[in-house]
């Protein structure tokens, strides 16, 4: 074994924890046997409705050594994204809270380039890649095996200690790091999730992500099938139901990352002003938002199809 396992393994976790990361596990890079089949059936099935790129690289999605060659490890991160407060009122439009302040991509995606500099500044020659929901990287999955919670019903990763509203990150080095192991399932007999989802797009363990509220508004770029009219409990943005009724998010502590407060005027938004959107505002309100990834003409579909609750 070598002896600089356990030096490269604690400088990785100190790393993780001075740029703000909330919790960080370490994988064996290898095959994600137990995924194939699964992956597999759920693409067969039409789970994925018309987000195409989920049927592209399947293998490298499974196998990191083929996005990063001679791949040894793979380190899993927890961003926090809990807001301190919760703008969604039951009578207006709302968007989730992964959505409210600067879109993480670029937030985080800046951390993690910092966090490869100084690995090789202090380690030497190594290689790696970084990814924040931007590649076939099957993150929850990852963040499991290295035991940072476990894949709820939901099928979003749940931190025992503090719930579900974490953006996932990698990173994955050809570094030989010493694994985590994964934890138990504490979803228990809990189905609130299952029960609560308005298009019952979940069955446990299992996402139709064709039904989701999230992949309706954001992913989706033709028309709402009219079959989700009366059913999208005003959300226009993304969905959290799932998440809010989860038992563990009790214990959802609100972050520390400026960059993820909401624009002033969102949270003075009510029906009447999303009704009456103009780009003006759109562009001041979203100008660093994820929002912006529906476009003008994908919020205000959304916001019609609310509208008829």
């Amino acid at each position: 074994m070598n002896p600089q396992i356990p030096n490269h393994t604690a400088l990785v976790k100190a790393t993780a924890k001075e740029l703000g990361f909330d919790y960080c596990g370490i994988s064996k890079a290898e095959f994600l046997v137990e995924e194939a089949p699964r992956l597999e059936k759920w693409l067969k099935n039409q789970q994925h409705g018309k987000m195409g790129y989920m049927e592209n690289h399947f293998d490298k999605r499974l196998d990191p050594t083929k996005l990063v060659p001679g791949a040894k490890s793979v380190v899993s991160l927890l961003y926090n994204y809990y807001p301190e407060k919760d703008l969604a009122k039951e009578d207006e439009f709302k968007i989730a809270k992964y959505a409210y302040g600067q879109d993480y991509h670029f937030v985080i995606k800046d951390k993690l380039k910092t966090f490869m500099n100084l690995l090789q500044e202090q380690i030497g020659d190594i290689e790696g890649r970084v990814f924040v929901d931007s590649a076939p990287v099957m993150e929850r999955q990852w963040a499991a095996k290295s035991g940072l919670g476990w894949v709820g019903k939901h099928t979003l990763l749940i931190n025992k200690d503090q719930g579900s509203y974490f953006f996932l990150a990698e990173l994955i080095l050809d570094l030989d790091l010493a694994p985590d192991g994964p934890i138990k399932d504490y979803c228990g007999t809990c189905t609130r999730c299952v029960d609560a989802c308005p298009t019952d797009a979940i069955t446990p363990y299992q996402l139709d992500a064709s039904k989701c509220i999230s992949y309706l508004t954001i992913e989706l770029k033709d028309e709402i099938p009219k079959e989700f009219a009366g059913k999208m409990e005003n959300w226009i943005f993304g969905c959290d139901i799932c998440q809010d009724v989860c038992p563990w998010n009790r214990f959802s502590k609100p972050h520390n990352e400026p960059t993820f407060s909401p624009h002033q005027q969102l949270g003075e938004m009510n029906r009447e002003n999303w009704q009456e959107l103009t780009r003006e505002i759109f562009q001041e309100i979203f100008r660093k938002s994820a929002v912006k990834r529906t476009k003008m003409e994908g919020l205000v579909r959304n916001i019609k199809m609310a509208g008829k609750n």
